[in-house]
């Protein structure tokens, strides 16, 4: 009893809401006054994050690597589009969650595949293998899916009937951004909750957590469906925003970018390929800038960087400042207790 009860205010203190996180919503809700002409780079991070949220609740939870994570992207992306192209569901709310659930579907179907082995050589090279296959089957039915040219045509409808999406993108933003922060409280929950705990077990030893009772191959195939949707989601936002979806939302470089994002950002801790998503965005823009053909040398540059130094060490000293600040308005920090490092 006194472990369970351990237990659960082990949950309780990492699921209080802390002065970091409350800032870093606030700043991403003033975006929308504070950035009036980036709305457009806005939605792409936002959509982006939910992307990278979606790999990181397999990653840096559960520990499962992936190369082909754009497959259920991809099968968002479509669904959004072929829902809105034939007017089976105008309401983009309702076939953003339509959208999901396909992706959730195919995730759940394809699990079975990628659990089939522990190795993580194995798992790459299954989730590329699925990520390409679906790429060629859009590329085969091109009657339905558009091909190479994508599909056209695509309207979408208001927001709940009121918000109509504008040239400038500011109800896309927001639309996204609102979808971005119910899902994150969603995640949330999830990792700081017995099942997320029996996650982190998992990832750390799958053998001593089989040992103690966890079903591990249950909780992976749960939180690989449960990422496929996040995924999901996030390729029916990358649609409903830009009225767009071609072959390209399954691409192989999708998913690289996003390995990518979370290096930058960090794993496990969900605000790692939130960070993750408006760094290398930001840099993808000032490097197109600089050098339009070699953008992607520069990116390659940043993560030999970041590998060579650590993203820990970087991490601290981008904190030095907001750490002092901490200090001055807050109150000074209890002394250590006896017999404990300072």
């Amino acid at each position: 009893m006194q472990q369970h009860g351990a237990m659960g205010d082990h949950l309780v203190a990492a699921a209080r809401w802390r002065w970091p996180e409350v800032a870093f919503w606030l700043v991403a809700a003033a975006a929308i006054v504070l950035f009036p002409n980036r709305y457009l780079i806005l939605t792409e991070i936002a959509w982006l994050a939910l992307f990278a949220l979606s790999l990181d609740l397999i990653l840096g939870y559960a520990g499962i690597v992936s190369l082909g994570h754009a497959a259920f992207f991809g099968i968002g992306a479509y669904s959004a589009g072929l829902l809105a192209k034939h007017g089976i569901i105008d309401e983009p709310v309702i076939a953003l969650v339509v959208a999901g659930f396909a992706a959730m579907v195919v995730g759940f179907l394809t699990s079975f595949l990628v659990m089939r082995s522990s190795a993580d050589l194995t798992r790459l090279m299954v989730t590329l293998g699925i990520a390409l296959l679906l790429r060629e089957l859009a590329n085969r039915y091109s009657n339905i899916t558009g091909g190479f040219d994508g599909l056209q045509g695509i309207t979408i409808a208001p927001v709940l009937g009121l918000f109509e999406f504008d040239i400038f993108g500011k109800v896309g933003f927001i639309y996204c951004l609102a979808v971005l922060f119910v899902l994150f409280l969603l995640a949330r929950r999830i990792v700081h909750s017995p099942f997320g705990l029996s996650l982190r077990a998992i990832r750390n030893n799958p053998l001593r957590a089989a040992a103690i009772g966890i079903p591990v191959t249950r909780r992976l195939i749960a939180i690989y469906t449960i990422a496929a949707f996040y995924a999901g989601v996030a390729g029916a936002l990358f649609t409903q925003s830009t009225a767009l979806a071609s072959l390209d939302v399954f691409a192989f470089d999708r998913s690289a970018d996003l390995l990518l994002v979370l290096v930058i950002g960090g794993t496990g801790y969900l605000y790692g390929g939130l960070i993750g998503a408006v760094v290398f965005k930001l840099l993808q823009e000032q490097f197109s800038t600089w050098t339009p053909q070699y953008w992607q040398f520069w990116i390659g540059l940043v993560l030999v960087v970041i590998v060579l130094i650590g993203r820990e060490r970087l991490h601290r000293w981008v904190l030095v400042l907001p750490r002092q600040l901490a200090r001055l308005i807050g109150k000074p920090a209890p002394a250590p207790s006896a017999g404990k490092e300072a």
